[in-house]
């Protein structure tokens, strides 16, 4: 019985022993859970006051975004009163330029960027033959961008008309490769003409670039192409230039042409056209676009009105020595008030230009130079397609160049410059004659 009793005591001495074990791992594990919730509370309590710290940063941002809308709106307030005043001086300008009475013919502008010596050069050549008819042709110069060498240059003359284009927008072309600076070309186009035409309400506007220079007789060509634009809706634009008005290729000041490819470099448009074309502008390239045209033709003279000596520029100096350093400028005083330039109509000039074509002198064979330079007359020579076309070309030195489907300074086909002396030379297409009417000529 005593050694029953014994043992009883042992296994309560074990119970109590394990018993007090485990209270103390209780205790030990209460006190690691206690550590662990009181470092949960810091974190909750921590990332309650960084919560509230942005919360106070954010309402502080927001008051900063209200307040800088609030002063935006001020600015475009500002802005458009300052355009409004802007516009508003520009009209009394051009008010005080063309006078009360006088309606001018056309207003000329400038199309300038980055160019300040380009820009004075053609600014000097404009107003030595604009100042006496300065109320018929009031001169306006468009910039293109922030350069601060061109706007001062273009603000120093009182008598034209400042105004400046701004466009941050980015330029993305529908091609690989192209120049962006087409694009930005077509945009600014499209936003000085809205101005002339729109804003200033002029029926006319001639477009100049900032590296030309004009002839003396320059004002009084487009006043007559004026006459012609208004009677004749067969036409597209009057230029004064030619492709292929280099030194050996013209020879008569006197002579004009319609042509089917538009040459730009010096150009009149009317409000009408301008109406229409306006709503449609492309991105780039606008006028090498058939669906601009729409069978319409341009009127252009074989000795050119204007001169590019743009080397550097968009097109970085592409063809110009080859092309346009030996152009033509022409320096005859013409008359071309006592002009008859009705041959000019649309229905007078097919049969003209026909009979032209038709008396020429049919050239055939591989060397086309040499045949023309040993006939005294006009010649005409056949190509078949357009390589055919640019081989010839190539031989005479004219340009090789097609766009849209066009030989530059063609009319229905035919390429014609002088070679060498007053001799035309006519190149024809494969279906020229037979739109002209002439297709059984010998």
């Amino acid at each position: 019985m005593a050694k029953w009793m014994c043992d009883y005591r042992y296994l309560l001495i074990i119970a109590a022993l394990a018993f007090c074990y485990i209270q103390m791992r209780l205790f030990v594990t209460q006190s690691q859970y206690a550590d662990q919730i009181a470092a949960a509370v810091e974190a909750e309590n921590h990332c309650t006051s960084q919560t509230r710290l942005l919360i106070d940063q954010i309402s502080l941002k927001q008051g900063q975004i209200v307040t800088l809308q609030e002063e935006k709106k001020r600015q475009d307030e500002k802005c458009r009163q300052l355009s409004a005043l802007v516009q508003d001086l520009e009209r009394k300008g051009v008010k005080r330029m063309i006078g009360e009475v006088q309606v001018p013919v056309a207003a000329v502008v400038v199309m300038a960027c980055n160019r300040a010596d380009y820009l004075e050069r053609t600014i000097k050549s404009i107003l030595k033959y604009q100042e006496p008819v300065a109320s018929k042709y009031p001169l306006f110069v468009s910039q293109d961008g922030t350069n601060s060498d061109v706007k001062r240059k273009a603000l120093s003359y009182n008598q034209l008309t400042y105004m400046q284009h701004l466009d941050f927008e980015p330029v993305l072309t529908e091609r690989p490769g192209e120049i962006i600076a087409y694009y930005k070309i077509a945009r600014h186009y499209k936003w000085a003409l809205d101005q002339l035409f729109i804003e200033h309400n002029f029926s006319r506007v001639i477009i100049l670039e900032d590296d030309m220079e004009i002839s003396p007789d320059f004002f009084d060509y487009f006043e007559a192409g004026a006459s012609l634009l208004d009677s004749d809706k067969s036409l597209l634009a009057v230029s004064s230039w030619n492709d292929n008005g280099q030194k050996q290729f013209v020879h008569d000041p006197y002579t004009l042409y319609r042509s089917d490819f538009f040459p730009g470099l010096g150009w009149m448009l009317t409000k009408s056209t301008w109406d229409e074309l306006s709503p449609k502008w492309p991105k780039a390239y606008p006028f090498s676009l058939k669906e601009n045209h729409k069978g319409r033709q341009v009127i252009r003279p074989e000795v050119c009105r204007t001169y590019n000596f743009g080397e550097h520029g968009s097109s970085l100096g592409l063809f110009f020595k080859r092309y346009l350093e030996p152009i033509k400028l022409n320096d005859v005083q013409v008359d071309w008030k006592s002009m008859n330039l009705s041959y000019l109509a649309e229905d007078n000039y097919v049969k003209h230009f026909g009979d032209l074509v038709k008396s020429a002198k049919p050239v055939r064979g591989f060397d086309p130079v040499l045949q023309a330079y040993n006939i005294d007359g006009d010649v005409r020579i056949q190509y078949h397609d357009q390589e055919d076309f640019e081989r010839i070309a190539a031989k005479f030195g004219i340009f090789e160049e097609w766009k849209d489907g066009i030989p530059r300074a063609a009319y229905k086909g035919i390429v014609t410059f002088r070679y060498q002396t007053s001799r035309r030379v006519f190149l024809v297409g494969p279906s020229s004659l037979q739109q002209l009417g002439v297709e059984h000529a010998l």
